[in-house]
């Protein structure tokens, strides 16, 4: 097949209405979830936990937290599964890779050595489910090694190994703490596994179609091959994303963690956007700040706001807005009219502080 041939512009607008980041918000978070194909669970909350940040810069204001709960905890439309929430409509693509893990190493040879461990945490649950961790007693046999935090955390270990299976999972949360049960009191029951191989290219079209334009390390086969002006090697592309439908953008506050910008040498090559995480990089040597979010406006990734929710004194602190190209007075009033929406959202009756 021949390779569609696409500039950089038309590409960053296949990935920033892929991501519905463009005009057209849309407005239920269970269609959003299912576009996207997952949220990705961070817990850090120098703004607001990743999942819920993703949701409010698409949703907007008529996003709660609570109906991300809801979904997970009540409705069972979505579940959470190895620090990602899907739509439970995609259970059936991952039942088959859960069905083959742990593949054979260190965490299988972990798992057999500690089989009565592992009986003993699935009769707990069934008796006494749903049980925070440090409701679960530690009978391993051998410890779980590690020359990182996760050394000798044995009933961690387990509990996530055993989610990973698909023998038990997330049926909740108290604060920030799992709660787990059985696989079967959570999941839909009787839902069908489809073949690990067409699962895996089902997953990587979705995949796609959440992106718009990808490597294809990351989608495999997925769409049709594509070259994006001033960049080398090989893409691929969401055909229905080459629609010839007219580009209407925003601005947006997007999390560092948020797709559009994840893949740090994607946004590098088809926005000019130079960015990194900085949480867990000494303050001094820091260029942009410890969260920073970036901003896209249209179909450019713009700068980045160094911002901190200080909820003591009910206020979204502005440490500094970095600006990667020179902001006009539009695109500077169309940052801080998101700055406003965003402390409304937190509830910081203080409104936006700059520093």
């Amino acid at each position: 097949m021949v390779p569609h041939r696409l500039d950089r512009a038309t590409a960053r607008r296949v990935a920033v209405r892929a991501q519905l980041l463009d005009a057209h918000r849309p407005t239920d978070l269970l269609a959003l979830v299912d576009r996207l194909t997952f949220l990705q669970i961070d817990p850090t909350a120098a703004i607001a936990p990743n999942a819920d940040l993703v949701a409010w810069t698409r949703l907007g204001a008529g996003y709660r937290p609570s109906d991300l709960t809801r979904a997970l905890e009540r409705d069972r439309s979505l579940f959470e599964h190895r620090a990602m929430v899907r739509p439970m409509t995609d259970l059936r693509l991952h039942l088959a890779e859960m069905a083959g893990w742990p593949e054979p190493g260190r965490h299988r040879d972990w798992l057999a050595a500690n089989e009565v461990f592992r009986r003993y945490v699935l009769d707990l649950l069934r008796d006494a489910g749903p049980l925070l961790s440090r409701d679960v007693e530690d009978r391993s046999t051998v410890p779980w090694p590690s020359t990182g935090w996760t050394n000798n955390r044995n009933v961690t270990q387990m509990l996530e190994i055993l989610a990973a299976r698909g023998e038990i999972a997330v049926a909740g949360r108290v604060g920030r703490q799992r709660t787990w049960d059985l696989a079967e009191r959570v999941y839909p029951p009787g839902t069908p596994a489809v073949p690990a191989e067409e699962a895996r290219r089902l997953r990587d079209e979705r995949l796609l179609r959440s992106l718009g334009v990808a490597r294809p390390l990351v989608v495999g086969e997925a769409g049709e091959p594509a070259e994006i002006e001033g960049t080398a090697g090989a893409w691929r592309v969401d055909p229905a994303a080459l629609d010839g439908a007219p580009f209407a953008g925003r601005t947006a506050l997007l999390s560092p963690f948020d797709r559009l910008a994840h893949d740090r040498r994607r946004a590098l090559e088809l926005f000019d956007f130079d960015y990194r995480l900085e949480m867990y990089v000494p303050k001094a040597q820091r260029r942009w700040g410890y969260f920073a979010l970036p901003v896209l406006h249209h179909d450019r990734l713009v700068g980045k706001v160094d911002a901190t929710a200080d909820r003591k004194a009910s206020v979204l602190r502005v440490d500094a807005v970095h600006q990667d190209v020179p902001f006009t007075a539009g695109l500077t009033a169309a940052v801080d009219a998101e700055l406003t929406a965003l402390a409304a959202w937190l509830g910081l009756a203080g409104g936006v502080r700059r520093q």
